[in-house]
């Protein structure tokens, strides 16, 4: 399982056998590079931590263990982790501010310490928990009185008790959102655990079906407020602006080179106008085309030159990328229609030297950077009226509507008035890949067959259930960027990001996720982070003294790649080819005129690039992780589990 997991931690490695329990990470070292060695055990071995991330107020941390009595060997944020635990318990997680996955193994009631195994002594309690809004990925899975865990699914798989299976309903998600929802994944039996929760059991009594506790609820943390608000977006400036200032210089901390994400927008324009405040010679790196209307390369040099940072373009074409593609979709731990964009810039970023780099992804879910924060409105009033108009007449007209005009904009809206109760808010609408219709039709034969008869649990539906009846108790804006947080932000950028990220053994930290920030604009009054006419006013108000006006004034543009003039081209061939040649697990599952339908459809020019693409990637995911896999599993990775009791096997990557 560690071996699988190799490209996120190259540096060294580690791992605790102890009764009932395995628990390994790899490392990749950023801070106290010498001194990090894991697992960090406490002053007695008796607590010890697994941990992938970055505590971004250690060093405040620190300080006050030490003076509540704790004794530290390092200089890494990790070791603040085992020490908070061994003061406050679990409730730890209300002090640590950054992004993490750990496992905590505490033998203080056991008679077990330092790591090793004590006959007849029993079993340590095992203690999990992922950072608040998701950053980092922690999967399990329980399997035959066994409880994994690991930073990745194909850790899981490479376990060997883990059979390759896929799992219809997420397939679903998938095709409705072009990721995979939390807490599902598409391999049958493996679930992520959630945002903001923990996990805790006795290693020699795993749970066989584990309930993650949530310890940080977005709705919550928002309503909870504590002083005066400000009034206004100039007063929010104001307030705004030192706690930016500090996240960005946090998120700085490292002992390996460091960069900056850079494209033309406002959000990466903001880390590098504040990050050069904090550190000279900043590294940028910015993706660019030969299609100049998809390049970003004029605005993101003048950017560079202002803030005087050591810029770097990498050119992508689609002879680059049909050359790398492969190890593109390889990379990806969950099938996605985004993320390349990601591992392209990543793999360039670790080829130039750097182990850390800063993304701006979160702005444009706080701040309200998405057409959704208007969108969702609309589709919530087209879903309203619809559930008082009739079926036939609904479906008629909904039809019709497509056939006239064209458009994805037109697609939801129709979505919306067809089918007004297939979400629990009509939010979901706005995110649609596919249209729930459509989603029927390439899932008919899974539909149709006595499987889906009978009733499963679907836990993605049931978190979008709870998402909604968080975003019920908040304003309008604010409900937006609750559901952004919770369903796009986790389900496709964070993991993304991580993922391709993690394939070039890059860390890459997202600031404005920071949870304080988080809860800080959350809690503002829609009238003081929102102005009509000006996208993230709120932001924009904030650095209005560092931000270029050429950054201000552009149109908002989506980073993308230029997918629609690619896939016209060689590239198309490749995705027409294994579109017609469904894998075995898929063709169980999906319609294939529908999947042949969803190319003809972008060929003509009556759908976009998405579709197919989502469609290609899906193929290509199965035949690697779940088709492969069952024609070749990793015979090593039994040395994990037959390494501890065979009650209980657990693994972490950090």
């Amino acid at each position: 399982m560690m071996g699988a997991l190799q490209h996120r931690g190259p540096d060294e490695d580690g791992i605790l056998v102890g009764p009932f329990a395995a628990i390994g990470m790899r490392r990749l070292s950023i801070i106290d590079l010498p001194g990090g060695h894991q697992p960090v055990f406490n002053e007695t071995r008796s607590v010890a931590v697994v941990f992938n991330g970055e505590i971004y107020n250690f060093p405040q941390l620190r300080k006050q263990l030490e003076g509540l009595g704790h004794a530290f060997r390092t200089h890494s944020d990790t070791e603040v982790i085992v020490h908070a635990y061994e003061e406050w318990g679990e409730q730890c997680l209300g002090e640590l501010r950054g992004m993490f996955a750990f496992a905590i193994w505490d033998a203080r009631s056991s008679g077990a310490s330092g790591g090793t195994s004590a006959q007849g002594s029993r079993a340590a309690r095992i203690f999990l928990a992922r950072d608040r809004l998701g950053i980092k990925p922690l999967y399990y899975a329980a399997v035959n009185g066994a409880l994994l865990f690991s930073s990745e699914v194909r850790s899981l798989l490479a376990s060997a008790r883990v059979e390759p299976r896929l799992s219809p309903e997420p397939l679903e998600a998938y095709l409705t959102f072009g990721s995979v929802a939390e807490p599902s994944t598409l391999v049958d039996g493996v679930f992520s655990v959630p945002p903001g929760h923990c996990l805790a059991f006795s290693a020699d009594a795993p749970p066989a079906k584990p309930s993650p506790q949530p310890y940080w609820i977005y709705s919550d943390a928002v309503l909870h407020q504590e002083g005066p608000k400000p009034k206004n977006i100039q007063e929010a400036a104001k307030v705004l602006r030192p706690l930016l200032e500090e996240t960005v210089r946090d998120h700085l901390i490292a002992d390996v080179p460091l960069g900056v994400f850079l494209s033309s927008g406002l959000d990466s324009t903001s880390l590098v106008a504040l990050g050069s405040r904090f550190q000279s010679d900043l590294h940028t790196f910015t993706v660019i085309f030969p299609e100049q209307q998809f390049s970003e390369a004029k605005i993101s040099r003048e950017t560079a030159k202002r803030f005087k940072t050591r810029h770097q373009e990498v050119l992508l074409d689609p002879e680059t990328l049909a050359a790398q593609l492969d190890d593109a979709i390889h990379s990806l731990d969950q099938p996605t229609m985004d993320g390349l964009n990601t591992y392209f810039v990543s793999r360039a970023a670790r080829q130039g030297g750097l182990k850390v780099a800063l993304s701006g992804l979160g702005s444009d879910e706080i701040f309200g950077g998405y057409s959704t924060f208007a969108s969702t409105p609309q589709a919530a009033f087209v879903a309203g009226l619809g559930r008082w108009i009739p079926g036939p007449l609904r479906r008629f007209t909904a039809g019709a509507a497509v056939k006239i005009a064209s458009g994805d904009a037109v697609r939801k809206a129709a979505a919306a008035w067809r089918s007004p109760m297939d979400f629990p808010h009509a939010y979901y609408f706005t995110r649609l890949l596919f249209t729930p219709f459509r989603v029927r039709c390439l899932l008919s034969p899974y539909f149709e067959s006595t499987e889906y008869s009978k009733s499963r649990e679907n836990p993605w539906r049931e978190r979008m259930r709870e998402t909604s009846r968080q975003a019920g108790r908040l304003d309008s804006f604010t409900a937006v960027s609750c559901f952004e947080l919770q369903s796009y932000m986790v389900n496709t950028l964070l993991r993304d990001t991580d993922s391709a990220g993690m394939a070039s053994s890059l860390e890459v930290r997202v600031p404005f996720l920071d949870h304080r920030l988080v809860e800080f604009v959350g809690r503002l009054p829609r009238h003081a982070k929102y102005r009509r006419g000006i996208s993230k006013a709120l932001l924009v108000q904030a650095l209005s003294d560092l931000l270029p006006d050429e950054v201000v004034d552009q149109p908002k543009r989506t980073f993308t790649l230029p997918w629609d003039v690619w896939l016209r081209g060689p590239l198309g061939v490749r995705i027409a080819h294994d579109l017609a040649n469904l894998t075995a697990p898929l063709q169980q599952y999906l319609n294939p005129r529908s999947v042949q339908g969803a190319w003809q459809n972008f060929v003509i020019g009556q759908t976009n690039w998405s579709r197919p693409w989502s469609l290609y990637v899906l193929n290509e995911w199965v035949r690697r992780h779940v088709t492969d896999a069952a024609r070749h599993p990793i015979s090593s990775a039994v040395a994990v589990h037959t390494a501890a009791d065979s009650t209980s096997a657990s693994k972490l990557r950090a």
